[in-house]
């Protein structure tokens, strides 16, 4: 069967469950080394022909090359999608670890609501974790505050 590597002009803006792939297919290339479909639905706890189907669809819209049988590689494009997402996960991490809640907890509220937050909210977010950061004052009136 021919790779899947048809290439529109321009990549449509993927979906959350698109981009929630591309990081993960990412994030194992990166640990790994390489990204199959039967480590993507491990990691996502989905089913291979779940995998099989988006991944060619990602292939399709430009974001990974794609054969059976062989790993998954991202494209620039995919790769973009991939470390933007990855970059909204950090700053709501660094957001959320201030205030200190536990890492389940941050996991799955990152999870939430990292794809549903404007460029403007991120970057206000990622300035308010700077300004506590260098404020620690600040931070720890904050944090006694909402113990009253």
């Amino acid at each position: 069967m021919p790779a899947s590597t048809a290439k529109p002009a321009k990549p449509s803006k993927p979906s959350q469950s698109a981009e929630d792939y591309l990081e993960r297919i990412h994030e194992l290339i990166e640990a790994k080394g390489s990204a199959h479909v039967a480590d993507i639905a491990q990691s996502l706890k989905v089913g291979q022909p779940s995998v099989t189907s988006m991944v060619q669809k990602l292939a399709d819209e430009g974001y990974l090359r794609y054969e059976k049988y062989r790993s998954i590689t991202l494209t620039d494009a995919g790769r973009a999608v991939a470390l933007h997402i990855r970059d909204r996960h950090i700053v709501l991490a660094n957001f959320f670890t201030l205030f200190d809640l536990d890492d389940e907890t941050q996991a799955r509220d990152i999870e939430g609501i990292e794809h549903h937050l404007s460029p403007d909210t991120l970057q206000t977010l990622a300035d308010l974790t700077d300004f506590f950061e260098q404020n620690p004052g600040a931070l720890a009136e904050f944090k006694t505050s909402r113990k009253k």
